[in-house]
Protein backbone atom coordinates (compact mmCIF):
# COMPACT_ATOMS: atom_id res chain seq x y z
CA UNK A 1 0.00 0.00 0.00
CA UNK A 2 3.04 2.33 0.65
CA UNK A 3 4.68 1.55 -2.61
CA UNK A 4 1.41 2.54 -4.28
CA UNK A 5 0.67 5.77 -2.59
CA UNK A 6 4.25 6.57 -3.73
CA UNK A 7 3.61 5.57 -7.11
CA UNK A 8 0.74 7.83 -7.34
CA UNK A 9 2.27 11.09 -5.88
CA UNK A 10 5.20 10.64 -7.78
CA UNK A 11 3.65 9.92 -11.08
CA UNK A 12 1.03 12.94 -9.86
CA UNK A 13 4.56 15.06 -9.81
CA UNK A 14 5.86 13.95 -12.76
CA UNK A 15 2.60 14.75 -14.65
CA UNK A 16 2.38 18.24 -13.25
CA UNK A 17 5.88 18.71 -14.10
CA UNK A 18 5.59 17.21 -17.77
CA UNK A 19 2.17 20.14 -17.69
CA UNK A 20 4.14 22.66 -17.13
CA UNK A 21 6.67 22.17 -18.98
CA UNK A 22 4.15 22.43 -21.92
CA UNK A 23 3.05 26.00 -20.77
CA UNK A 24 6.61 27.33 -21.35
CA UNK A 25 7.34 27.15 -25.12
CA UNK A 26 9.17 28.36 -28.19
CA UNK A 27 8.43 30.15 -31.16
CA UNK A 28 11.31 30.15 -33.59
CA UNK A 29 10.17 32.40 -36.66
CA UNK A 30 10.66 30.83 -40.12
CA UNK A 31 11.92 34.07 -41.82
CA UNK A 32 10.40 32.49 -45.62
CA UNK A 33 6.95 31.86 -44.80
CA UNK A 34 6.71 35.63 -42.17
CA UNK A 35 6.43 39.15 -43.96
CA UNK A 36 5.80 42.65 -42.80
CA UNK A 37 3.71 44.80 -45.32
CA UNK A 38 3.66 48.46 -44.71
CA UNK A 39 1.29 51.00 -46.09
CA UNK A 40 2.34 54.68 -46.43
CA UNK A 41 -0.84 57.46 -47.59
CA UNK A 42 -0.02 60.69 -49.29
CA UNK A 43 -1.57 63.83 -51.40
CA UNK A 44 -2.64 61.86 -54.55
CA UNK A 45 -0.86 58.41 -53.94
CA UNK A 46 -0.89 55.43 -52.20
CA UNK A 47 2.46 53.87 -51.54
CA UNK A 48 2.54 49.53 -50.34
CA UNK A 49 5.59 47.38 -50.04
CA UNK A 50 7.32 44.90 -47.77
CA UNK A 51 10.23 44.02 -45.76
CA UNK A 52 11.88 41.09 -45.34
CA UNK A 53 12.02 39.61 -41.27
CA UNK A 54 15.58 38.38 -40.96
CA UNK A 55 14.64 36.23 -37.85
CA UNK A 56 12.98 35.57 -34.88
CA UNK A 57 12.27 33.55 -31.82
CA UNK A 58 10.23 33.74 -28.63
CA UNK A 59 10.30 32.41 -25.46
CA UNK A 60 6.66 32.91 -24.00
CA UNK A 61 5.39 30.93 -20.93
CA UNK A 62 1.18 30.52 -20.59
CA UNK A 63 1.01 30.09 -17.03
CA UNK A 64 3.22 32.56 -15.60
CA UNK A 65 2.74 34.97 -18.25
CA UNK A 66 5.91 35.61 -19.16
CA UNK A 67 7.67 36.41 -22.63
CA UNK A 68 11.14 37.29 -24.04
CA UNK A 69 13.34 36.78 -27.55
CA UNK A 70 13.21 39.29 -30.33
CA UNK A 71 12.04 39.52 -33.85
CA UNK A 72 14.08 40.80 -36.43
CA UNK A 73 13.44 42.85 -39.42
CA UNK A 74 16.28 43.79 -42.60
CA UNK A 75 15.56 47.58 -42.64
CA UNK A 76 17.58 47.39 -45.98
CA UNK A 77 14.72 44.91 -47.60
CA UNK A 78 12.29 47.62 -48.06
CA UNK A 79 10.43 46.91 -51.36
CA UNK A 80 7.93 49.42 -52.66
CA UNK A 81 8.20 48.14 -56.48
CA UNK A 82 10.12 51.30 -57.42
CA UNK A 83 13.42 51.37 -56.99
CA UNK A 84 14.17 54.56 -56.84
CA UNK A 85 11.51 55.79 -54.05
CA UNK A 86 13.81 52.24 -52.01
CA UNK A 87 16.87 53.68 -52.57
CA UNK A 88 15.79 57.03 -51.37
CA UNK A 89 13.98 55.53 -48.71
CA UNK A 90 17.11 53.19 -47.21
CA UNK A 91 19.26 56.05 -47.83
CA UNK A 92 17.69 59.27 -46.47
CA UNK A 93 14.46 57.55 -44.10
CA UNK A 94 15.94 54.46 -42.95
CA UNK A 95 20.04 54.86 -43.03
CA UNK A 96 20.40 51.61 -43.66
CA UNK A 97 24.16 51.67 -43.60
CA UNK A 98 24.48 52.85 -39.81
CA UNK A 99 21.18 50.96 -39.23
CA UNK A 100 20.66 47.73 -40.62
CA UNK A 101 18.22 45.69 -38.88
CA UNK A 102 14.73 46.68 -37.29
CA UNK A 103 13.76 44.74 -33.93
CA UNK A 104 10.81 44.19 -31.85
CA UNK A 105 11.88 42.47 -28.10
CA UNK A 106 8.65 41.36 -26.07
CA UNK A 107 8.88 41.90 -22.55
CA UNK A 108 5.25 41.11 -21.41
CA UNK A 109 1.83 39.95 -22.73
CA UNK A 110 -1.67 40.63 -20.97
CA UNK A 111 -4.70 37.75 -22.32
CA UNK A 112 -4.54 34.08 -22.46
CA UNK A 113 -2.70 32.12 -24.91
CA UNK A 114 -4.48 28.91 -25.45
CA UNK A 115 -2.51 26.04 -26.26
CA UNK A 116 -4.75 25.20 -29.44
CA UNK A 117 -6.60 27.49 -31.57
CA UNK A 118 -7.04 31.29 -31.88
CA UNK A 119 -6.46 33.51 -29.07
CA UNK A 120 -5.79 37.23 -29.13
CA UNK A 121 -3.39 39.34 -26.45
CA UNK A 122 -1.66 42.57 -26.42
CA UNK A 123 1.68 42.32 -26.49
CA UNK A 124 4.25 45.26 -25.15
CA UNK A 125 7.83 45.39 -25.85
CA UNK A 126 10.47 47.73 -26.87
CA UNK A 127 10.91 48.51 -30.94
CA UNK A 128 13.66 49.61 -32.06
CA UNK A 129 13.76 51.87 -35.69
CA UNK A 130 16.99 53.70 -36.69
CA UNK A 131 18.70 53.04 -32.85
CA UNK A 132 16.51 54.22 -31.10
CA UNK A 133 13.97 52.34 -28.34
CA UNK A 134 10.13 53.33 -28.46
CA UNK A 135 7.84 51.42 -26.03
CA UNK A 136 5.20 49.74 -28.14
CA UNK A 137 2.23 47.57 -27.08
CA UNK A 138 0.26 45.74 -30.31
CA UNK A 139 -2.80 43.77 -30.61
CA UNK A 140 -1.81 40.26 -31.38
CA UNK A 141 -3.77 37.48 -32.56
CA UNK A 142 -2.45 34.05 -32.67
CA UNK A 143 -3.19 30.78 -34.08
CA UNK A 144 -1.77 27.30 -32.90
CA UNK A 145 -2.68 23.75 -35.02
CA UNK A 146 0.00 21.63 -33.01
CA UNK A 147 3.57 22.64 -34.06
CA UNK A 148 2.92 25.45 -35.68
CA UNK A 149 2.12 28.98 -34.55
CA UNK A 150 0.95 32.15 -37.14
CA UNK A 151 0.61 35.22 -35.06
CA UNK A 152 -0.63 38.65 -36.58
CA UNK A 153 -0.92 42.25 -35.93
CA UNK A 154 -1.36 45.55 -37.43
CA UNK A 155 -0.27 48.77 -35.71
CA UNK A 156 0.66 52.30 -36.89
CA UNK A 157 4.22 53.72 -36.66
CA UNK A 158 4.90 57.25 -36.20
CA UNK A 159 8.23 57.79 -38.36
CA UNK A 160 8.68 61.55 -38.12
CA UNK A 161 7.79 62.04 -34.51
CA UNK A 162 10.46 58.66 -33.80
CA UNK A 163 12.97 61.09 -35.96
CA UNK A 164 13.14 59.90 -38.64
CA UNK A 165 13.30 62.25 -42.33
CA UNK A 166 9.93 63.02 -43.76
CA UNK A 167 10.29 62.12 -47.28
CA UNK A 168 7.52 64.82 -48.60
CA UNK A 169 8.95 67.37 -50.95
CA UNK A 170 7.81 69.90 -53.20
CA UNK A 171 4.09 69.24 -53.91
CA UNK A 172 4.41 65.27 -53.07
CA UNK A 173 3.30 65.47 -49.39
CA UNK A 174 3.60 62.10 -47.45
CA UNK A 175 1.78 60.76 -44.32
CA UNK A 176 4.20 61.24 -40.96
CA UNK A 177 3.11 57.64 -39.58
CA UNK A 178 3.19 53.80 -41.47
CA UNK A 179 0.67 51.15 -41.64
CA UNK A 180 2.65 47.96 -40.62
CA UNK A 181 0.71 44.29 -40.66
CA UNK A 182 3.11 41.39 -39.17
CA UNK A 183 2.38 38.20 -40.18
CA UNK A 184 4.94 35.46 -38.21
CA UNK A 185 4.66 31.66 -39.05
CA UNK A 186 6.97 29.32 -37.31
CA UNK A 187 7.39 26.25 -35.61
CA UNK A 188 6.15 25.45 -31.65
CA UNK A 189 8.41 23.70 -29.46
CA UNK A 190 9.06 23.41 -25.08
CA UNK A 191 11.43 25.87 -24.28
CA UNK A 192 15.16 24.84 -23.69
Amino acid sequence: MKDLCCSAIFVSALLFASSAFAQHQTFTVDPAASQVAWALGGSGHHVNGTFHVQSGAIDFDRTAHTISGSVVVAAGSGNSGEASRDKKMNKDVLDVEHYAEITFVPQKYEGAIAPTGDSTIQVSGTFTLHGTPHDLTVPMQIHIDGGALNAKTHFVIPYVQWGLKDPSWGFLKVAKEVDIDLALSGKLTPAN
